[in-house]
């Protein structure tokens, strides 16, 4: 395999083309940003902590039956993916109250939410990322109904396997952001699945061990990202 030119930069990654038209080389960056890159900055080694994660959680839904476009690990900020065509819509798993939800709603923050909710975001930074329901999506065109139904049923049952896996290392699976690509025809899990993308609770102390201490200055990011780190690969 041979990494050629850049593809896309994105907020934490950076797509690398390779010598094969359906694969790609991604890249963790240590920058951080929150409240769409409104706030910026940096999370020393956050990359390489992403990466491994990410590896070790698309393996794992792999394991389950989930199919992703995790191919393998090539370094500590790279792994090697299928090159997928991203569908602009952000599934987000929720399974306590926490976070733009409760602006939403007027919920109390932790309130457990059975069945766990998912909900669509058009993907557009531009727009901030607005809620969207299914008739919107048909509307715009962003799926077809039957993939509606798919990302749904994938959301739910990779929920369905996370939840176990983090409670067993002491961190509550709060809610969760998800990307999915199209590949041959295939809905594929793509992006990554990270303390970036979700939000865990240390379940003995409720210490917020995601990017919400970057959001919230709550300080010990990069502690708490190795912590987290060490719970899922150590």
């Amino acid at each position: 395999m041979t990494q050629g030119d850049m593809l896309y930069e994105g907020k934490a990654k950076k797509i690398f083309l390779t010598d094969k038209a359906d694969e790609v080389v991604q890249y963790f960056k240590d920058d951080a940003t929150a409240f769409n890159a409104q706030k910026k900055g940096t999370v020393l080694e956050k990359g390489i902590v992403n990466n491994k994660i990410s590896s070790r959680l698309f393996e794992l839904l792999e394991h389950a039956g989930v199919a992703t476009h995790f191919i393998k690990n090539l370094s500590d900020r790279e792994m090697l993916a299928r090159r997928v065509t991203i569908l602009p819509i952000e599934v987000v798993v929720r399974n306590r109250a926490t976070g733009s939800i409760i602006k939403r709603l007027g919920l109390e923050e932790g309130l457990v939410i059975d069945p766990p909710l998912v909900e669509f975001f058009y993907k557009d930074d531009a727009l901030g990322d607005p809620l969207i329901t299914d008739d919107h999506v048909r509307m715009m065109n962003l799926a077809t109904p039957d993939q509606v139904a798919r990302l749904k049923n994938l959301s739910l049952k990779i929920n369905e396997v996370l939840k176990p896996f983090f409670q067993e290392r002491g961190m509550m699976l709060v809610d969760f952001k998800l990307e999915f690509g199209l590949w041959n025809g295939e809905i594929l899990l793509a992006d990554e699945i990270s303390p970036d993308t979700c939000r865990f609770w240390d379940i003995k102390t409720g210490e917020r061990m995601d990017k919400d201490r970057f959001r919230k200055d709550l300080g010990r990011i990069e502690e708490t990202y190795q912590e987290v780190l060490k719970r899922v690969c150590g």
